[in-house]
C-alpha cells in the first residue's frame, strides 16, 4: 500500500471510522485505547481543531519564511540583526513580572513524558522538571498519548508506577519540582490526527491536549494562580513567537482565564534566533519567563545554516564547547537580553550520566559538570539543566554557593559589557581540528540514536552521555558537510580526505563495533540495520534534509482503523 507523505493511506473508497468520539472535520487514526479516550474527548479535540484552523496558515507562512531564509544563506548571505526591528532592541520595555512560584529555577531536570521518569524527575530535588514531547521523545502514537495520560495524573497528584522487575512502587513526594512541558516544534506533523483532511500540527496537539485537561488543576495546585508553564523549541524568528503568543491568548480566552496566565521559556537553539532574542521576548512579553541556551541544537543549527559555506566547517563536535568564541558570545548576549527585559536566562544541558562501575571516571565527569556550571553561574545565568538526577546536588551546590539566598540574578547581573557583541562575534568560525575518530563517533552515535528512536526511545544513554535528537542531528549534518566538501581530516596527521568510499568503510566498521558493544542478540532484535540505512542516506544525500526526525517519522506512524464501512 502507498503510505503517502506521513505514512497514512491516501483517500480510498472506504471511510475510516474511529471509536473515538470526534467533532466535525476531525479524524483520529491512531490505535483506540480506553485510557487514551479520556484524553481524546470530543471537547478536547474541538479545542485542538479550533487552534489548528485559526493558526495553520500562519504556521505555513512561517515555515515558508524559513525556506526563504535558507535560500538566502545558501546563496552566501549571513544571518544578522534586522534593521527594521532596531526600535525593539533599543527600546526601554520589560516583560511581565516573573510569577513568584517560578522565580527560583537554579536547577532544572529534563526528560521524556514516561511515567517512571516523570515521578523520579518531579521528586529529584530540582526546581523545575521539563517534561518533553520533543527531542527526548520518539513521537509514536503510544508515547504521545501515554505521555498525556501521565501528565494528567502528575498534575492531579495521583501518578504512581509499579516497577515489577524491582517490585517497587513509585509515587510523588510531598515537595516536587514545578512542571514545564515542551511541545514539538512547528515543523513536525501529527499524522494520527487529521483536521479537515490534513495532519494536525504536532505542537498544537501536544499543547492543546495538555492545556485543555490540566490548566485548572495546575493553576490551583502548582502555579499559585499562574500557568500552565511551557518550553518552546526550534524557533528561528520572532514571527514564530508571535504565533505562540496568539495561541496562548486564544487558549486563555477559550477557557476563561486571565491573559498572561500561561508562561513560557523559549529555547534559543537556532543560529537565526540569536539575532532575534529581543524581538522574541517582545512578542511574548505578557507570557514570557525567559530564554534558554539550547546549545546542542545551536551547534546543529550553525552547521545547517552554513551547510553551503565550505569556509565554515566545524571541527570534531567534542571540540565545540562553550569556550568557543561564538558559543560564549551567544550565552553572554542571551544573559544580557533576558536580564534587561526582567526574565530568566537559563544555561545549557549537563548531559553526563553517572558512571557506576568506574569511580575515577565518574569523578572526572562530575568535575567537568562542576566547571561548566560554575562558568554559567559566574557569567550570570539564573539556572541550568541536568539530564540525570545524580547531577542535581552538584549543580545546586554551585548555584547556591554563588547566588546565596537570591532566587535568581535578574537584577544583579546585567552584563552590560555584552552590549558590544557584534554579528561577527556571534558568527565567528570555531577553532579546532577534524579527525577520523570524530567521523567514527558521529557515525556510531547517529546510528545508535536512530535505532533507539525507531524502537520508541528518544532519550538514549550512549558512552556516558544522555543523547537526544540534537546530538544525532549534529552527527548527521557534520558528516554530510564533510562528505560534501571532501574535507581533510587534519587532526590525525595523515591527510585523509572524506569521501563516499571512506565513509562506507567507516559505516561498516562502526556497525561491527556496535554489534560487539550491544551484543548479537540485541543487535539482531534492534532496528540497527534500518537505522544505518536512514542515517547513511541522510549523510550522503545530494541535498541536506532539514531534520533527521522528519524522515524517520515515516517509520513510526502506525494506523489502527477500528472498523471500515463502504461509502
Amino acid at each position: 500500500m502507498d503510505l503517502g507523505t506521513y505514512g497514512y493511506p491516501p483517500p480510498t473508497a472506504k471511510k475510516i471510522i474511529s471509536n473515538y468520539e470526534v467533532p466535525e472535520g476531525v479524524e483520529v487514526r491512531g490505535r483506540y485505547d480506553a485510557e487514551f479516550s479520556k484524553i481524546l474527548t470530543k471537547d478536547a479535540l474541538k479545542f485542538v481543531s479550533d487552534l489548528q484552523r485559526e493558526f495553520r496558515n500562519h504556521i505555513k507562512y512561517a515555515l515558508e519564511c524559513r525556506k526563504e531564509a535558507k535560500r538566502r544563506y545558501n546563496e552566501g548571505a549571513l544571518p544578522g540583526f534586522d534593521p527594521a526591528t532596531r526600535y525593539i532592541r533599543e527600546g526601554e520595555w520589560i516583560c511581565a513580572p516573573v510569577p513568584p512560584v517560578v522565580s527560583d529555577r537554579k536547577v532544572e531536570i529534563t526528560g521524556p513524558v514516561e511515567r517512571k521518569m516523570i515521578i523520579n524527575a518531579l521528586n529529584s530535588g530540582a526546581k523545575v522538571f521539563m517534561a518533553d514531547f520533543e527531542d527526548a521523545l520518539s513521537p509514536s502514537w503510544e508515547n504521545l498519548m501515554r505521555g498525556q495520560v501521565n501528565l494528567k495524573d502528575a498534575v492531579a497528584g495521583t501518578i504512581t508506577f509499579h516497577d515489577k522487575a524491582r517490585n517497587k512502587v513509585y509515587k510523588l513526594n510531598d515537595e516536587i519540582a514545578k512542571l514545564f512541558v515542551r511541545p514539538r516544534g512547528w515543523h513536525l506533523p501529527e499524522a494520527h490526527i487529521l483536521i479537515d483532511g490534513e495532519p494536525a500540527t504536532g505542537c498544537l496537539v501536544d499543547f492543546g491536549l495538555y492545556f485543555y485537561h490540566n490548566h485548572s488543576t495546575f493553576r490551583r495546585t502548582q502555579g499559585a494562580g499562574f500557568g500552565p508553564f511551557f518550553y518552546l523549541p526550534k524557533m528561528e524568528h520572532s514571527r514564530e513567537a508571535k504565533i505562540w503568543n496568539k495561541v496562548f491568548e486564544k487558549a486563555e480566552k477559550m477557557v476563561g482565564i486571565e491573559r498572561g496566565s500561561i508562561r513560557a521559556t523559549v529555547l534559543i537553539e537556532t543560529l537565526p534566533a540569536v539575532f532575534q532574542m529581543d524581538e522574541i521576548l517582545y512578542e511574548l512579553r505578557d507570557h514570557s519567563v525567559g530564554l534558554n541556551c539550547g546549545r546542542w541544537d545551536y551547534i546543529f543549527s550553525y552547521v545547517k545554516t552554513f551547510h553551503a559555506h565550505p569556509d565554515r566547517l566545524l571541527p570534531d563536535r567534542v571540540q565545540v564547547g562553550m569556550s568557543q568564541h561564538f558559543m560564549k558570545s551567544y550565552s553572554e548576549l542571551l544573559i544580557r537580553t533576558c536580564h534587561r527585559r526582567g526574565v530568566h536566562a537559563m544555561g545549557g544541558m549537563a548531559a553526563q550520566i553517572p558512571i557506576r562501575d568506574d569511580p575515577v571516571a565518574n569523578e572526572a565527569a562530575l568535575e567537568l559538570v562542576r566547571k561548566d556550571k560554575l562558568r554559567e553561574v559566574k557569567a550570570g545565568h539564573d539556572g541550568t539543566w541536568a539530564a540525570h538526577p545524580g547531577l542535581i546536588p552538584s549543580c545546586m551546590e554551585i548555584f547556591n554557593n554563588n547566588m546565596g539566598n537570591a532566587p535568581n540574578q535578574i537584577t544583579t547581573m546585567k552584563r552590560e559589557d555584552a552590549a558590544k557583541l557584534t554579528e561577527e562575534d556571534l558568527l565567528q568560525i570555531p577553532r579546532g581540528v577534524r579527525t577520523m575518530e570524530g567521523l567514527r563517533l558521529n557515525t556510531r552515535v547517529g546510528i545508535q540514536y536512530v535505532a533507539a528512536w525507531l524502537t520508541g526511545s528518544g532519550s538514549v544513554p550512549l558512552y556516558n552521555l544522555m543523547e537526544d535528537a540534537a546530538t544525532a542531528e549534529i552527527s548527521r549534518v557534520q558528516n554530510w558537510q564533510w562528505l560534501k566538501y571532501g574535507v581533510e581530516l587534519d587532526g590525525d596527521g595523515l591527510g585523509v580526505k572524506v569521501n563516499k568510499e571512506l565513509f562506507g568503510r567507516v559505516v561498516e566498521e562502526e556497525m561491527d563495533r556496535i554489534e560487539k558493544e550491544v551484543g548479537k542478540d540485541k543487535f539482531k532484535k534492534g532496528m540497527y540495520k534500518d537505522a544505518c540505512k536512514i542515517f547513511t542516506r541522510q549523510c550522503t544525500s545530494p541535498t541536506l534534509d532539514e531534520f533527521l526526525t522528519l524522515d524517520a517519522y515515516n517509520y513510526i506512524v502506525l494506523l489502527h482503523p477500528v472498523e471500515t464501512s463502504k461509502l
